[in-house]
């Protein structure tokens, strides 16, 4: 995996709250070497808004961007309990199966659910 990849944190999501969140997918300018990262924030008010922030810093450091959907995640951090669900009207569903192995890799003592 190229190290452009590697800098790219999997998941950035807010410490707590109810907020949308994407699933992307970047790759290496003119390569096929991928992986998919999560960001959620509450800032958003729309999905779009968070792509609008990925895909130019991921420009930056020459990587692609692609949105693979959407959905929201409620982060309690008082009980350690994520829970993804829901989907985004702009993307489409995200699969939240991939999120949420993203998420317990990053999350190693929470309870994560999805719906």
């Amino acid at each position: 995996m190229a190290d452009s990849l590697r800098k790219v944190s999997d998941v950035e999501i807010d410490s707590e709250g109810k907020f949308k969140y994407i699933l992307v997918r970047i790759t290496v300018k003119g390569g096929t070497d991928h992986k998919d990262i999560v960001r959620g924030t509450k800032s958003a008010e729309y999905h779009n808004h968070i792509f609008e922030k990925v895909s130019p810093a991921m420009e930056a450091v020459g990587l692609e961007a692609r949105c693979l959907g959407g959905g929201k995640i409620e982060h309690n951090n008082t009980e350690k309990k994520l829970r993804v669900f829901g989907e985004s009207t702009g993307y489409g569903k995200a699969d939240h199966a991939v999120t949420v192995e993203k998420l317990k890799a990053v999350y190693k003592d929470y309870e994560i659910t999805m719906e």
